[in-house]
């Protein structure tokens, strides 16, 4: 009823360029999009089959507002700002960044240099980023030597006399008027030019220090002056030259899986590889929405922004070329690469999202698909630990359940158990074998006063789910979650319920189940084909003269594999069975003359 709400609602928007504004039951914006016909797009949210995260989003609204703009780049920028102002939950935004480690110089009266991972736009100076973090520390060192800048946090204090960091030279003084506010702005000025190019005859100045000391026997300055010139060295040259084209570059790469998005910002500058700006976010929009999303609110926060960006998505060019020229009133260019030397570099930065996409999802595990599927199932807690069951039978003959468990979204083996069904006397009756498996497993968690899981998959329609839902009831379990799916159209059959759910192909809390159901089948199966094996070497040893169906059961119940028997000689076996050598040694020679004996010698007799 809701969506069939917000659909007539949406139908009513004009067809004009704009903004639109999803909102949650208590008025608080959830998403901002932009759009170049606001009756079209929104009324997309609502039709045909939609993908997992944009699912979810839609799960969310309960209203949606819209401001009419002229143009679709208008709406771009109102987009941007609204993102800005009111941080929607399911919008692309920088707060999960993850960057290299930068060097600081304040924007105080009496600035401080540091090293620190957090940006905060306040007019500070910035230097980086650096991947080698001793180097940045070796280098600071350095900066400390030669101009050593005050270390006290916060607004600058007066005192009557300096800290120890005077005493030790590791401080001017500024607290206590030991150097003027001109002197001390000059030393900074110093500081600052360092970091900003490469002090090539400052490392040749330490290379005579080094030598010097070196001369004099004092192997300890000479280490501390080698160590200093390599930190050095390693931060101004750490980074092999890739090109030498001196025209600076950025390179966005990105990765997407469902909501989760990671970019990768390469910076060259100077024909070298001086920095990478990696984020990781989550967006429920279109995915040129969350790429435009991105490119806008990252180059709003940076102030020093290169001569060209290269990415691989034409769509959004033309959007993004008139937000640097009219927004930033920068002369950025936003191009494809056509070069092979861009457009390896650009490849490079694609593979480093993949790579950081591919972790964070490793890192996440299956806890996001569980929170959905505990919503879509309305259970009453996290689903954390799931167990499976399935039944493999061939006519009746060797009829197996089979119980997998999942843990976190995760196969966990050691709690994998498979039950052979006693009650069908060869019978082929698959509700019946789903039946005592149920009852077998969850009356010994009973008896065991063992913890219950959080839900139960039946591979299996409505007749399968009904069978295992009446042996729950019948132990007094009936309040366990429990649901059937089947695999034809990966229905979901719940109890009491007569019409199935179906999920999109591909949605997170789908494949848990898939994955339950699948690794079921898989147990089952193989332990039903194994027992079957058992069938063909028992035919196998029949059809051997002189050994007929008792003593081939002799031979089995003394041997747990035809490896076994292998191994032995004519006499041992008629010792060991209790049977005649000439049938014995007819064994033997049969099984000399397999052609591939290794088809049958890991076979296990064992019950």
């Amino acid at each position: 009823m809701k969506t069939e709400t917000l659909h007539s609602q949406a139908k009513q928007f004009p067809r004009d360029p704009g903004v639109y504004l999803m909102k949650d039951p208590k008025g608080t914006i959830i998403y901002v999009g932009k759009a170049k016909n606001l009756r079209n797009r929104v009324r997309s949210y609502f039709t045909g089959h939609k993908d997992p995260k944009t699912a979810v989003l839609v799960s969310k609204v309960h209203h949606i507002d819209f401001l009419v703009t002229k143009s679709e780049y208008e709406a771009l920028i109102l987009e941007n700002n609204l993102i800005k102002e009111y941080t929607p939950r399911y919008n692309i935004n920088l707060k999960d960044g993850k960057t290299y480690p930068v060097i600081r110089i304040t924007n105080d009266a009496y600035p401080r240099v540091f090293r620190t991972r957090r940006i905060i736009r306040d007019g500070s100076q910035y230097f980086g980023p650096y991947t080698n973090i001793k180097a940045i520390e070796l280098y600071l060192e350095v900066i400390d030597r030669l101009y050593p800048l005050r270390k006290c946090r916060g607004p600058l204090k007066k005192r009557e006399s300096p800290c120890l960091y005077y005493h030790i030279g590791k401080c001017p003084g500024p607290c206590a008027g030991l150097i003027s506010k001109e002197d001390y702005r000059k030393r900074v000025a110093k500081v600052a030019r360092l970091l900003s190019k490469p002090p090539k005859t400052l490392i040749k100045e330490f290379e005579r220090d080094m030598k010097k000391a070196s001369a004099n026997l004092q192997f300890e300055d000479a280490a501390y002056y080698r160590d200093v010139i390599q930190a050095m060295e390693e931060v101004f040259a750490e980074q092999q030259v890739v090109d030498y084209d001196q025209e600076t570059r950025d390179y966005i790469g990105w990765y997407n899986q469902d909501q989760y998005h990671s970019f990768v910002v390469l910076q060259m500058r100077e024909g070298k590889l001086a920095g990478t700006d990696m984020f990781r976010s989550q967006g429920y929009g279109e995915d040129s929405e969350n790429l435009l999303q991105f490119i806008t609110q990252y180059y709003s926060q940076h102030d020093r922004r290169p001569a060209v960006v290269y990415l691989g998505e034409p769509d959004v060019l033309p959007a993004i070329q008139e937000f640097f020229s009219s927004e930033l009133a920068s002369a950025i260019r936003a191009e494809i690469p056509e070069s092979d030397r861009d457009s390896s570099i650009l490849e490079m930065a694609r593979e480093n999202a993949r790579q950081d996409g591919l972790k964070r999802i490793h890192e996440l595990g299956s806890l996001p698909a569980l929170e959905e599927l505990q919503r879509i199932l309305q259970l009453p807690s996290l689903p954390l630990r799931i167990e499976g069951f399935d039944i493999a039978q061939l006519h009746g003959k060797h009829t197996i359940a089979s119980l997998v468990s999942f843990h976190q979204g995760k196969p966990d083996k050691a709690q994998y158990r498979y039950y052979k069904i006693k009650t069908l006397d060869g019978g082929i009756d698959d509700f019946e074998s789903m039946r005592e498996a149920v009852a077998r497993r969850y009356s010994r968690l009973l008896n065991e006063d063992r913890d219950m899981p959080d839900l139960i998959l039946i591979d299996g329609g409505k007749g399968q789910l009904s069978a295992a839902k009446s042996i729950l009831d019948s132990l007094g379990l009936g309040d366990l979650a429990i649901l059937g799916l089947a695999k034809q159209e990966e229905e979901i059959f719940l109890p009491g319920r007569s019409k199935s759910i179906t999920l999109p192909p591909g949605h997170p809390a789908l494949r848990i189940l898939q994955n339950v159901r699948d690794e079921a089948h898989r147990f089952a199966t193989g332990l039903n084909q194994r027992l079957r094996s058992g069938d063909l070497h028992l035919e196998t040893l029949e059809s051997i003269p002189g050994i007929g169906p008792a003593r081939a059961k002799k031979i089995l119940q003394r041997y747990t594999s035809m490896k076994v028997i292998r191994d032995k000689t004519a006499q041992e076996i008629s010792q060991d069975c209790g049977i005649p050598l000439a049938a014995a040694t007819a064994l033997e020679h049969q099984l000399g003359r397999i052609s591939n004996p290794l088809e049958i010698l890991d076979t296990d007799f064992s019950d």
